[in-house]
């Protein structure tokens, strides 16, 4: 569990921060009590986290809910949409709990926000950008 208290004092540094937690709500077998407990987390340390749920679209942006995430069979999912809407936002760090095998469009910009991809699973990919932090 060194990924659980690293995460913790992430959020805790950023409490005066815009922070919002990404879903990737791609698949159905994603391991959803790992992820509840991260998105309770959230909701517990930072009550103010916007969650957003995407596959190639996002389905929902609202106040971070362990309990609202909705889970699809279909597998395919895109990033550009989360990152883009992030930047719109001004969104100060973005946390994005994914697998990292959706789509990045070619010709993203430069984003100016902190970006951490928390990966559930024993495989930590590689990432575009920012950090990639393994929560399995």
């Amino acid at each position: 569990m060194k990924w659980h208290k690293r995460i913790l004092s992430m959020i805790q540094e950023r409490q005066d921060k815009k922070v919002a937690l990404a879903v990737d709500t791609s698949s159905n077998d994603a391991p959803t009590i790992l992820i509840n407990n991260i998105v309770k987390l959230f909701e517990t340390v930072k009550p103010d986290t916007i969650l957003v749920q995407a596959d190639f679209k996002i389905r929902s942006i609202s106040p971070v809910k362990s309990d609202t995430i909705k889970w699809y069979s279909h597998g395919k999912s895109s990033y550009t949409l989360v990152l883009e809407w992030a930047k719109q936002e001004q969104i100060d760090t973005l946390f994005y709990i994914t697998d990292v095998t959706g789509f990045f469009s070619e010709d993203i910009e430069k984003f100016d926000y902190e970006m951490f991809w928390l990966v559930p699973g024993v495989f930590l990919p590689r990432v575009p950008f920012g950090k990639a932090i393994k929560v399995a």
